[in-house]
């Protein structure tokens, strides 16, 4: 996947949080092989924009420094941090998972999970330096990089680490193995992984097999925007058996995986189970989609069949995706039932 189409991805994700985007930073280069002393431990990952398999390679770490070798270049960790700044509703999340939570100083206006982050005004889309490193950083976390993010901090002597959007389920595991590694977190950071897996291998194994596909229509917003099965979340739904009914609607990939439908396009494809990514954003529910002119007959709506999620966990892709997987097979299990 191209730089442009990961960044428009990270937009229709922050769209659920009411983010407005920025222009897009400079292109990452792919990180060379990692090459580092004895003492220095290192995480290396393959980027899924070269390759539909990215592969982990993980030394549990004896001592600091530690380097991260992420889809925008190696970061090295001098020391294990204490004070981390996220600018990531996502890393905040995965952060947590990896049991850095206590590490963590302060995180963007966006990072209301878990309960306990320590949620700040700082921007994350348009990150001010000076009020970064007014929190004393020793570590920085961020989605992307908006032009001057990474050159800023290490002016000051601050890593970042860049986590772009997630394309894969595997980059879900590989960032949280990062964060585990760049905060001296490895194990718990293993055993969060092993239990989102063992979450998902359950999920899939709940739903039944079927002679034919069910069919279904992922909104992101009341205008129609949808994804189709070539993103993460299109992804998603495939673990499960589903047909997406957006998949023709950029058969081509002009539109990156996030076509805008039309009400005729929709109601014509009568999906069979409807998932509403928009019900804090846009205010949509099982009843407002029953108003819509001519949904009333929809078999989703007819059967009962449309699915109310949280916007937050819809649109991000850390660990509570498997709690994302959990509602959606339990839908499917009672549609095929």
């Amino acid at each position: 996947m191209t730089r442009t189409a990961r960044w428009l991805l990270l937009v229709v994700l922050l769209a659920a949080c009411g983010v407005e985007a920025s222009p897009e930073g400079p292109a990452p280069t792919d990180p060379p092989p990692a090459s580092e002393p004895a003492a220095t431990s290192t995480v290396a990952t393959t980027s899924p924009s070269a390759t539909s398999d990215p592969t982990t390679t993980t030394t549990t770490p004896a001592a600091f420094p530690v380097i991260v070798a992420t889809s925008a270049g190696d970061v090295e960790v001098p020391a294990r941090p204490v004070a981390i700044v996220s600018l990531s509703p996502t890393a905040t999340e995965m952060l947590f998972a990896v049991g850095a939570g206590d590490q963590v100083v302060a995180a963007d206006s966006f990072s209301n999970f878990p309960p306990e982050a320590p949620t700040t005004d700082l921007a994350a889309i348009t990150p001010n330096i000076e009020a970064i490193l007014a929190f004393n950083p020793d570590l920085v976390v961020a989605s992307f990089d908006p032009g001057d993010l990474v050159s800023g901090l290490a002016a000051a002597g601050v890593p970042v680490i860049i986590q772009d959007a997630a394309v894969v389920l595997d980059d879900v595991y590989v960032q949280m193995e990062q964060l585990g590694l760049a905060t001296g977190n490895p194990e718990p950071a293993d055993d969060a992984i092993a239990e989102i897996r063992s979450r998902i291998d359950r999920a899939v194994a709940s739903v039944p097999d079927l002679d034919q596909p069910l069919t279904y229509y992922h909104e992101l917003d009341s205008s129609f925007f949808t994804a189709t099965s070539q993103t993460f979340i299109g992804e998603i739904y495939g673990l499960l058996g589903l047909e997406n009914i957006a998949d023709a609607a950029d058969a081509d990939g002009t539109a990156f995986g996030f076509p805008q439908l039309s009400e005729e396009f929709i109601i014509e494809a009568d999906p069979d189970l409807i998932f509403l990514a928009d019900t804090i954003c846009c205010g949509q529910t099982s009843e407002t989609v029953a108003s819509r002119p001519g949904w009333e007959s929809l078999t989703a709506v007819v059967e009962g069949q449309v699915i109310e999620l949280d916007d937050d966990i819809a649109s991000r892709w850390g660990p509570r995706i498997v709690d994302y997987l959990e509602i959606v097979a339990a839908a499917v299990a009672e549609a095929a039932g």
